[in-house]
């Protein structure tokens, strides 16, 4: 099997990195923006990042005998330390959550543990679903790095961040820059292990068309278990509902998204290396915001 005789991508930084949630002010109910809505939709986002990430770590390990490219290796290792990061971070904001009544994170947790028996199992017994979990990461990893770029681009998401947390919007300001930084490296592996195009293209699909619709049930069920009082304003759940999909980091993803469907795409070829460089700089740099929570 080939592999890439010069990397695509860059070389994933891995950055070790503490964030105070809660300190020194407490955190407050509707933490992103004042927004039901949108605090809810990203307590369920951090919530699944940690067995979600697993998963793609776990998908890329598989085939670490079967990459021979030392650049590709090195940047295997790089989205492996990065993800692995990302997962600590995101426990420990999770663990703050459900202090505060987000307690659809103690599901997730648990859902992650079964899912990963489950799936150690099915690779064990099925070959077939060792290419099926690394599609799905490489496609998934597209998904990550739409909405990073997105969300690094838009005045409107910077704003509903600002007017938040400011430990949870220098969290995602520092998730979305590694998601771009590696959005290639399980789409390489992919394509280095001989994954086949349909496949790929299945998975993008799943992505494309799935990903929406599973983040706003999964926003619509945190609200119905854990927050019922909000239920009673539903003026104000519309009203935010509106204002997060009028956005314009949500206006057309869905056909970015699907961007992955087509023949021989490659994450690559939307070019991030300014938007890289500038927030690179603006949040590491001599004086970036984040240098100062690096370990």
């Amino acid at each position: 099997m080939s592999t890439p005789t010069v990397p695509r991508g860059s070389y994933p930084k891995v950055r070790r990195i503490v964030f105070p949630f809660g300190k020194p002010a407490p955190m407050e109910r509707y933490y992103a923006d004042n927004s039901v809505v949108f605090s809810h939709l990203f307590a369920m986002l951090s919530f699944g990042f940690p067995p979600g990430e697993e998963i793609f770590i776990r998908s890329v390990r598989r085939y670490a005998d079967q990459i021979t490219d030392p650049g590709l290796k090195k940047r295997v290792a790089g989205f492996i330390g990065q993800e692995a990061v990302h997962g600590q971070q995101h426990r420990e904001l999770n663990l703050k959550l459900i202090e505060m009544g987000y307690s659809a994170g103690n599901f997730m947790e648990w859902g992650g543990k079964l899912l990963e028996k489950w799936e150690d199992g099915a690779v064990k017994r099925l070959k077939f679903m060792r290419p099926v979990f690394l599609a799905g990461t490489a496609a998934a990893e597209h998904g990550t790095a739409t909405f990073a770029r997105r969300i690094l681009t838009s005045e409107q998401a910077q704003a509903m961040l600002r007017a938040g947390d400011p430990e949870v919007m220098h969290l995602l300001n520092w998730h979305t820059l590694e998601e771009l930084e590696h959005k290639s490296v399980a789409h390489d592996v992919y394509l280095a292990v001989g994954g086949p195009e349909w496949l790929r293209r299945l998975a993008g699909a799943v992505v494309a068309y799935g990903l929406l619709p599973l983040w706003t049930l999964g926003t619509l069920l945190s609200i119905l278990l854990t927050d019922r009082g909000a239920l009673l304003h539903p003026i104000r759940l519309i009203r935010e509902t509106r204002k997060l999909f009028a956005s314009d980091f949500m206006q057309g993803v869905i056909g970015e998204l699907a961007l992955y469907t087509k023949r021989g795409f490659h994450p690559d070829d939307i070019d991030t290396n300014e938007l890289l460089e500038k927030w690179s700089a603006q949040l590491f740099g001599e004086h970036g915001a984040l240098v100062g929570h690096l370990k």
